[in-house]
């Protein structure tokens, strides 16, 4: 099984704390109130590039790099690259 199918397949399961929406919308200077719903959009688009490294999710798709911790599909942080 491809492990990047594994992210994909539960994109239903993404979520963040109330930091973490505020973490991201400063980090990628987003005007949205549902960063949960902008990301998953990331993660789905075909340019999204998709790796695991330990614990996390690494997703680097347009302009931006989002983190999300593989074992609770939280998302941590995201950056512009």
């Amino acid at each position: 099984m491809d492990r990047n199918n594994i992210l994909l397949d539960n994109l239903e399961k993404l979520h963040t704390t109330e930091l973490g929406t505020v973490r991201i919308k400063r980090n990628l200077s987003l005007d949205t109130d549902d960063v949960v719903t902008w990301c998953r959009d990331k993660i789905k688009s075909p340019d999204a590039v998709i790796t695991r490294k330990g614990k996390n999710w690494y997703i680097v798709a347009g302009n931006c790099i989002l983190t999300v911790n593989a074992y609770s599909y939280t998302i941590i942080t995201a950056h512009v690259k």
